[in-house]
């Protein structure tokens, strides 16, 4: 598995509760600059609209700018593939207040370039502060143990 994008603020701002792998419809160029430019994840989500999911907000630069066909659109929403009892278990979660649908990393499994997103839940400003000190005293810890050790 190789990951080409990852969130790396999800984890601080939302707390996620259960994680979902979902494969992602591409055009041709689509691929071919996401396995060699990647793709921005910043502002992206993912939303449920007619019983189907989509990306949304995701910036794919072109592959060939001066190529690019001219109709070709770098934050177009993109299809995402999922079993039927998956997009139900989405739309009861999506109804519950609060939850949302974070993209956490984009990734390549079996030569299939994937999407991990997640259900979580917003953190408020205490809860982040208490991620940033369970952090730190972590990394207090694994230092006094390589120092011992």
């Amino acid at each position: 598995m190789k990951i080409l994008a990852e969130n790396k603020k999800a984890n601080y701002k939302y707390s996620i509760l259960e994680k979902f792998e979902a494969g992602i419809v591409l055009k041709g160029q689509e691929v071919k600059s996401i396995k060699t430019k990647g793709v921005n994840l910043t502002g992206s989500y993912v939303a449920l609209k007619n019983q189907e999911v989509f990306w949304l907000g995701s910036k794919i630069p072109a592959y060939q700018p001066k190529n690019a066909p001219q109709n070709y659109q770098p934050e177009r929403p993109r299809k995402l593939l999922l079993k039927k009892n998956e997009i139900k278990q989405l739309i009861g979660k999506t109804k519950e207040k609060g939850l949302t649908l974070v993209p956490l990393m984009v990734y390549i499994k079996k030569n299939k370039i994937k999407l991990k997103f997640a259900t979580a839940k917003g953190k408020k400003k205490f809860d982040k502060r208490e991620s940033i000190k369970k952090r730190e005293i972590e990394r207090s810890i694994k230092k006094e143990l390589k120092v011992r050790g």
